[in-house]
């Protein structure tokens, strides 16, 4: 199993002229590359595809430039993120035509990149991420009927990755409508319909979320404090019912609260691998998630980090723990 860093943490809450400012690409990678734990490095990173770091309509020249720089370092490419949000190219997986017309293009630009990526060899597994684009006050009034009209999207743009020969990814958050519950994203999968497609990228900071039902209280596994036995069992049935679909997979801490900064909705806490407050024992929940695996396709897992302060993001002590955290997780597995 390789090991990969997210590089969008450069820039998910980020913002130009405060005091935490967007990561340049270049920055995030030399960062990544210089991480090493007895003798492990990071295998490659995981990519956002919007400015600054990615330009989705970059010329086949300047993607080149930029793989032959990330291959430099002796990093691969997995995972892109698609960028479906409004105000990058993509718009609402359940708003109106031109939305989720938007919507659809942003995954065929994502499509793009990832074909010229693999072409030029750097890239050669992973899924593209998304997401619906689209806040839970949305989905409130109708959930049935949003989630109907965000897997009709999401089936229209898992045809087009594959296509492409891609997959696509679901991230489930909170933040999200008709993926901001255990239970509502199970039934978009289903509703979707497109198994070995269009499947779920499991992260762990905001799986345990779903546990406590932030956003959704009635489908809350876990209530107020708990023994371990009781977070085992609620764990299982987290897990046995999301695993299934799960082709990408996202390492991350959480202390059962939530957080969000500069334009991004409140979401699952990411805290710092070594984190004390941490209610996960990060190996032990990556395993259960991981099995089986291989047989769906995985070949890496990423660390996801996301709105911490930049100054713990330039600290290489940061980087290594991350590091060390990963390797615990593929020696167990």
């Amino acid at each position: 199993m390789k090991l990969h860093n997210a590089m969008w943490p450069g820039l998910v809450g980020k913002e130009p002229n405060t005091d935490h400012p967007p990561i340049s690409l270049e920055r995030m990678l030399d960062l990544t590359a210089a991480a090493k734990v007895d003798g492990h490095k990071f295998d490659g990173v995981d990519l956002f595809l919007f400015h600054p770091h990615t330009d989705p309509d970059i010329s086949e020249d300047n993607l080149k430039k930029m793989a032959d720089k990330i291959a430099k370092r002796g990093l691969n490419v997995g995972s892109l993120v698609a960028p479906v949000w409004p105000g990058t190219v993509g718009d609402s997986a359940m708003g109106t035509v031109e939305q989720r017309r938007k919507f659809i293009d942003a995954v065929r630009k994502a499509c793009r990149i990832a074909k010229l990526l693999n072409e030029h060899g750097v890239r050669q597994y992973g899924v593209i991420r998304i997401d619906s684009a689209t806040g839970t006050k949305a989905a409130v009034k109708n959930e049935a009927a949003a989630i109907k009209q965000i897997a009709a999207t999401f089936r229209e743009a898992g045809i087009v990755a594959a296509g492409h020969g891609e997959r696509l990814a679901a991230e489930g958050e909170v933040c999200w409508a008709g993926m901001h519950s255990w239970k509502s994203m199970v039934n978009l999968l289903e509703t979707v319909d497109l198994p070995g497609t269009v499947g779920f990228q499991a992260d762990l900071a905001h799986t345990f979320l779903y546990l406590l039902g932030v956003n959704s209280p009635k489908t809350a596994l876990l209530k107020g404090k708990y023994t371990q036995a009781q977070f085992d069992k609620a764990y299982a049935k987290l897990t046995d019912a999301l695993r299934p679909w799960t082709i990408d997979f996202h390492v991350a801490q959480n202390d059962g609260t939530v957080h969000g900064t500069g334009s991004h909705d409140k979401t699952g806490r990411h805290c710092q691998a070594d984190d004390p407050k941490g209610k996960l024992d990060i190996t032990a929940t990556s395993k259960i998630w991981l099995q089986g695996a291989a047989d769906r396709g995985m070949k890496h897992i990423c660390w996801d980090g996301c709105m911490f302060p930049n100054a713990t993001l330039e600290n290489p002590k940061t980087w290594n723990t991350i590091l060390a955290a990963m390797v615990k997780v593929k020696q167990a597995l």
